[in-house]
């Protein structure tokens, strides 16, 4: 019998191929999913004799190489020794802009958020930045943010090696096409339709016709998620844990 996958695993499975040839993928704190997904690519790895991929997770005891937090992830953002990391944001426009401090004029934001932090600092040295963020509504993926966080594209002339790389929410998976500067629509989750992905995006992005679907874990993988993700997770992300799928 085929098991059916939900909607977080999928997500979870999307983050893993998203990561397949990075070998240093680094995760903030409060991000279950994009660890489970991390910790998914080095089980597949590890499964298929691929290279080994090293995976950070700050607030982790067990999966978490740094011993001075995050100013020694930024030390290794700068000298390239990590090949992905993931941000979110309370807005994320059409050209890769993240908002990270609130929404409305700033500096009297209606809404405030946590903050930027180093937001922008690994946004340009990270060459694999996956923006990640659940809900995929007008409110959240917006025409132009309120505020610039982590400005997605940058003038001629300045060096970065970072970027976005994907964006991926719980309706859809696009690409950031850096030459141009815009998203590229690649895939809609099973249930989705691409009217409704445009419905729901606050912005313009290529390939707004696009009809492929995301595609799910097959049967063995779902299985390595349901036992071996879940366990390794429940270290980090107790709750988290609990709420995905047991194995039967």
């Amino acid at each position: 019998m085929m098991l059916e996958c939900t909607n977080r695993e999928l997500l979870i499975y999307t983050i893993s191929r998203l990561l397949a040839g990075a070998r240093h993928v680094a995760v903030g704190m409060s991000s279950p999913m994009p660890a489970a997904g991390a910790m998914l690519r080095r089980a597949l790895n590890k499964k298929q004799g691929r290279e080994d991929v090293q995976v950070s997770i700050l607030g982790s005891i067990r999966h978490n190489s740094f011993t001075g937090g995050s100013e020694e992830l930024f030390e290794c953002a700068a000298q390239g020794r990590i090949d992905a990391f993931f941000l979110g944001g309370g807005q994320i426009d059409g050209k890769g802009n993240v908002n990270l401090v609130g929404a409305g004029g700033y500096p009297n934001s209606e809404v405030r958020w946590p903050g930027s932090y180093g937001s922008a600092y690994l946004y340009f040295l990270v060459p694999r930045v996956i923006l990640f963020r659940e809900e995929h509504s007008p409110r959240v993926l917006v025409d132009q943010v309120d505020f610039i966080s982590a400005p997605g594209v940058s003038e001629k002339g300045v060096y970065r090696r970072g970027g976005p790389h994907a964006l991926l929410t719980s309706a859809a998976l696009f690409s950031f096409q850096r030459d141009v500067g815009r998203f590229r629509l690649e895939s809609v989750h099973p249930g989705r339709s691409a009217h409704e992905i445009r419905e729901m995006t606050g912005f313009s992005f290529d390939n707004d016709g696009c009809e492929v679907q995301t595609p799910g874990p097959d049967a063995a993988t779902l299985a390595l998620m349901r036992n071996q993700i879940r366990t390794e997770l429940a270290e980090t992300y107790p709750q988290f844990a609990a709420s995905l799928p047991e194995a039967a």
